[in-house]
């Protein structure tokens, strides 16, 4: 896909949902299960768990890379979520899920984050104070017309203040992921940085 014309190697947001299937996921015969959150599923995982655990994730790092056409934007003023994009590493969360609750969880995030198949379900292996573990991971997949590629921060920025979807602004997304990674004692790095280019933008507009 062709990066954009005068601006940082991004790809151009797709104009109407496109579904790519993925093969399903299935969660172990006998016993428990991780889920590793980054986004969203770090302050809220919506589904039934037994246990959580800070983890590190290493070759992946979280980064606004996909374009949100329904939750935090539409096709026509798309918004941003988060992805896990190739190299780095990356801290968040990990859920104990019991493996009675294993089909019904994994329904649950199939419908939540497999919608138009933008993200690679994975087993990866993940650093916890208790051990290394196998956790259910979703990963981007950068053929994906979702996948944005490269962005600047002001392109970044852009899109953020302009997306709202079904479960609100994306500025609220980015302030929520932020906020519960300095509760967890998660340094948010660049998304601090982030965060502070669109209060400025979103105090501008509205001043």
């Amino acid at each position: 896909m062709a990066a954009r014309e005068g601006r940082s190697k991004g790809h151009l947001a797709p104009r109407a949902l496109v579904v790519v299937e993925r093969p399903r996921m299935t969660p172990p015969e006998t016993g428990d299960f991780w889920v590793f959150g980054y986004g969203s599923l770090m302050w809220h995982p919506g589904f039934p768990h037994l246990e959580v655990r800070r983890a590190r994730l290493h070759g992946f790092h979280r980064r606004f890379c996909v374009y949100s056409l329904r939750y935090r934007g539409t096709p026509e003023r798309p918004g941003l979520v988060l992805g896990l994009d190739r190299g780095g590493s990356c801290t968040g969360l990990v859920y104990r899920v019991p493996g009675a609750e294993g089909a019904a969880v994994m329904d649950y995030l199939y419908e939540r984050e497999m919608i138009t198949g933008v993200y690679v379900p994975r087993w990866l292996s993940l650093e916890t104070e208790g051990g290394t573990v196998e956790a259910a991971t979703f990963v981007v997949d950068p053929s994906h017309p979702q996948y944005t590629g490269r962005l600047g921060v002001e392109e970044t920025a852009d899109l953020i203040v302009q997306g709202f979807g079904e479960r609100g602004p994306c500025g609220e997304y980015l302030e929520n992921t932020v906020r519960h990674m300095e509760a967890l004692g998660i340094h948010p790095g660049s998304l601090l940085r982030l965060l502070r280019v669109v209060r400025g933008r979103c105090g501008a507009r509205d001043g």
